[in-house]
Formats: structure tokens, C-alpha cells, sequence
């Protein structure tokens, strides 16, 4: 767990510390585990310049210093821990951010209108998109924000 009121530094949300968090997360983890990852912060949004998304915008947590040492995007958070997920292993991320809503790159999105209604909507329509699926793996994403 990281804050921005730590003592302890490498316990403070900088974008260092979330990049080690998110790979010891996935390290050796084995069919039958549960993973959780949860981040409550600043989001945003960049140019996608790799040409995967279909809003042109790739995605992004903002670190407490990301200022300095930027943000990191949601290529970078698919790699890191959803790609790597193997069969029999789930991940349940919580992001609580603006512009949180495809921030794992996961290949589908299940939107909400005011009604209740839903309705699933393929993310990979993009002819660029690459496959960023699990390695077998189930990730699941509930996000505050479009």
C-alpha cells in the first residue's frame, strides 16, 4: 500500500514505487490466486501514438510526481499486469480516476446508461490495436470514470 502522507519513501506513490508495485503483483503468481489492484487518484489522458485506441487517447495514472516523471499509460499497465496473467488467475482492479475507464487496455467494456441498461463494446476495432489479452488469465475492471 502507498500515500502520499508516507514516512517510509518508497512507500510514496511515485511513479518508481507503482511500476515496482505492479510487477511484485503479478511476480509468480500461480493458478488459483487472486489479485487485487486498487488506485485512487489523479487520471488523465495523452495522444495515443501507437495508434490502439479508438479515441486517439491512451489512458494514464498520474504518480505523485508525475510532473517530473510523467505518467504511466495504459500500454505500459496492460503489459505489466494483464498480459501476464496465467490460466486459472484473476485480477480485480479498482480505479478510482478520471479517465479511468479503459485504463487496463482490456479488449472489451461493458458501459452503463442512466436506465441501468448495458451494453458490451469491443475495444479492439482498431486495425493497430495489438492483442493485450491475459496469458490465460481473467482481469476484471471496475472504473469511476469514462
Amino acid at each position: 500500500m502507498m500515500a502520499e502522507d508516507e514516512g517510509n519513501p518508497m512507500r510514496l506513490p511515485t511513479k518508481a514505487n507503482i511500476r515496482k508495485g505492479l510487477r511484485w503483483l503479478v511476480q509468480g503468481c500461480q493458478p488459483g490466486d487472486t489479485l487485487v489492484f486498487h488506485f485512487s487518484g489523479h487520471g488523465s489522458r495523452q495522444k495515443d501514438y501507437d495508434h490502439d485506441e479508438l479515441d486517439g487517447f491512451d489512458e494514464t495514472l498520474c504518480p505523485l510526481d508525475f510532473e517530473t516523471e510523467g505518467m504511466i499509460i495504459d500500454d505500459e499497465i496492460n503489459a505489466t499486469i494483464v498480459r501476464p496473467l496465467p490460466h486459472g488467475t484473476v485480477l480485480h482492479a479498482v480505479i478510482d480516476s478520471c479517465y479511468s475507464g479503459t485504463v487496463l487496455d482490456l479488449p472489451f467494456a461493458c458501459r452503463f446508461n442512466r436506465e441501468g441498461r448495458y451494453m458490451w463494446q469491443n475495444m479492439r476495432k482498431s486495425p493497430y490495436a495489438a492483442n493485450k489479452n491475459t496469458s490465460g488469465g481473467i482481469a476484471i475492471c471496475f472504473s469511476a470514470c469514462n
